[in-house]
């Protein structure tokens, strides 16, 4: 009686010890589990912090620091056919990113100046630097501006993809085309065949035309089909097997397959260079030139979505840029213009 009773004490006593080794475990996987969880909770706050950090800045480490108005006066913008590619992308963008439409138009350099001289907009988007005239009108009016520089173009000169005889010109000859001295290729030079030429170009509104007229014809005035519309430009030498015209390096991008570009050799080339992008970057291309806009100060103050709009381009220019074919800005000139804004000097 007294062994049964020992051998029932013991058997309880181990079942009591095993029960109890079996809730340990069981305590000591749980606080594993915990602990794994809350490190991986905070790998995943960590890792979505570091990508809210990129997001909100770019290669350069510049970042939009502005924040939106609903309240404030709609953004309107007008300006260069030439830099409405880019800076409708980044309209496009701010739109999405931030729910504010800005109405932006293309009708050229020179309707942009006078946009921003009456006040119908609060930025001019340029493909030449600001004339000394313009300057005096804004100044009557009482507008200061800010020049921001977006991006670089290259001018480029094509003809139409049949041409199998133009591989290169000087300014001379391209001179010689636009001032209506040529009616004939051959007039040109004395190998081209003898076949009609005819020339299109961009017309007085567009900083493309004012570009060329000073850089190749020595502001003597540009003699050609000039077309208002610089899709409609490029699209007659399309269709013009004896044709040449000039337009923005982004507008033959986005043709290239039906039109021929031509290297050009500038008055201080030993040879002639063709439009790409290294060479439009280099300034080794000879119709290189710089894209801009101009935004009113007053505007820039006081309008805070205005603000935040252009630290927006800036941000992203260099994406923008290369969406549309342009050479956009490297980091030093990108920086001074983020330190051209108010309150945003880093």
């Amino acid at each position: 009686m007294k062994k049964s009773l020992f051998l029932t004490a013991l058997l309880m006593s181990l079942m009591f010890i095993l029960a109890a080794c079996g809730g340990n475990g069981e305590s000591e996987e749980e606080t594993s589990e915990e602990a794994s969880t809350e490190e991986s909770t905070d790998e995943e706050s960590a890792e979505a912090e570091g990508t809210e950090d990129e997001s909100a800045s770019n290669e350069n480490g510049l970042a939009v620091t502005g924040d939106v108005n609903e309240e404030d006066d709609q953004i309107v913008g007008e300006g260069s056919s030439t830099v409405f590619p880019i800076l409708n992308v980044l309209v496009e963008d701010f739109n999405a990113e931030y729910g504010i439409p800005v109405e932006l138009g293309g009708n050229g350099t020179g309707s942009g100046f006078s946009a921003l001289i009456d006040g119908s907009a609060q930025f001019a988007n340029a493909s030449r630097p600001i004339a000394e005239e313009e300057e005096q009108q804004l100044e009557d009016a009482g507008v200061e501006v800010t020049e921001m520089l977006i991006a670089t173009d290259g001018l480029t000169v094509a003809v139409n993809e049949e041409n199998d005889f133009v591989d290169s010109l000087t300014f001379d000859e391209l001179n010689t085309i636009y001032s209506g001295e040529a009616s004939s290729w051959s007039d040109v030079r004395e190998d081209f065949p003898d076949e009609p030429i005819t020339a299109y170009g961009p017309d007085q509104s567009h900083g493309t035309h004012d570009f060329f007229n000073e850089e190749v014809m020595d502001e003597e005035g540009v003699e050609a089909e000039l077309i208002q519309d610089t899709n409609q430009v490029v699209s007659s030498v399309v269709g013009d097997p004896n044709s040449i015209g000039f337009f923005g390096y982004a507008f033959y991008l986005e043709n290239q397959d039906t039109l021929k570009a031509v290297p050009i050799q500038g008055p201080d080339d030993e040879e002639a260079v063709e439009p790409t992008n290294e060479n439009v970057m280099t300034f080794e291309y000879p119709l290189s030139r710089p894209l801009y806009s101009y935004v009113s100060n007053e505007a820039l103050e006081n309008n805070e979505t205005l603000h935040t709009f252009f630290e927006f381009i800036v941000v992203n220019s260099t994406g923008a840029a290369e969406a549309v074919g342009y050479v956009p800005l490297e980091a030093d000139a990108q920086q001074e213009q983020y330190d051209k804004l108010p309150n945003t000097e880093s």
